[in-house]
């Protein structure tokens, strides 16, 4: 068999195998499709591992909690919602209890007409579930002029009107307030008042809160509340109780810690 007929028995029997549900999370990155959505399930405590993807993703929680982060931030993201992942960006995710999530890939050059250039949690309409959920039952090479490609152009105007939802804890780039932030995450009980942590930082009052600002785009309260928020959420996640999430988080009753939630909500 000559060189030329290999490479194209080659290319015959790929395009026979992608045709059908792969299960290889490397074909959904080289399909000749613009949306290509997997189906997957992540034990309680499982982490993928830093990693990037040439494509842009759509990490749709439909049970569970992730926690996703990146070098600007960290995102919670609870069932019915999605983090929308720009092509290239490294990130890591980790699973707190049972996560069953559907990810849609979507090629470069679609994800710059449909989503911003950063990471962002959205809640997902009903129909962007079903259009996620619907386009699995078809195969990874589905027909353009079919179901499946009508679902994939469905699946990318959803994606084009989902609303964000403030679930997200933006990490400074300045080195002193980075490493404040960074002592938070790692315990977020810690309740040193804004003149303490200025004082660490060797910086006044007026400057950190200046700072703190100009590089999250949040005050100091607000970015703790918020840590403090996604950190519960996380904790109620792995089934730990009420009251102990509250001492955790830095709150004296699970009462306190629900009414803050309220609050953070609506802002």
């Amino acid at each position: 068999m000559t060189r030329l007929r290999c490479q194209a028995r080659l290319v015959r029997d790929r395009a026979k195998v992608m045709s059908l549900r792969s299960i290889n999370p490397d074909d959904y990155q080289r399909v000749p499709r613009v949306v290509a959505v997997m189906p997957k399930t992540f034990a309680k405590g499982a982490s993928t591992g830093r990693h990037s993807h040439v494509r842009g993703q759509v990490l749709y929680a439909t049970s569970g909690l992730m926690l996703a982060q990146t070098d600007n931030g960290a995102w919670a993201v609870p069932s019915g919602h999605a983090l929308l992942i720009p092509p290239g960006l490294p990130h890591n995710i980790s699973m707190h209890g049972s996560v069953q999530m559907l990810t849609a890939y979507i090629a470069p050059k679609a994800w710059r007409r449909v989503a911003q250039s950063d990471c962002r949690v959205v809640h997902v309409s009903r129909l962007l579930d079903a259009s996620l959920d619907a386009i699995c039952e078809e195969p990874l090479v589905y027909g353009l002029s079919g179901r499946g490609g009508r679902l994939a152009a469905l699946i990318l105007d959803e994606i084009s009107r989902a609303k964000t939802a403030q679930l997200v804890v933006p990490l400074p780039a300045s080195g002193r307030l980075r490493e404040i932030c960074q002592a938070l995450v790692a315990d977020p009980s810690l309740d040193d008042g804004l003149d303490d942590w200025a004082a660490i930082a060797a910086m006044s009052r007026r400057t950190l809160t200046r700072e703190f600002r100009k590089n999250t785009g949040m005050s100091f309260g607000e970015w703790r509340r918020q840590l403090r928020q996604l950190h519960s959420l996380k904790l109620r996640a792995e089934g730990i109780p009420m009251k102990t999430v509250a001492t955790r988080v830095g709150y004296r009753s699970p009462q306190s810690l629900t009414a803050m939630i309220k609050r953070t909500r609506q802002t």
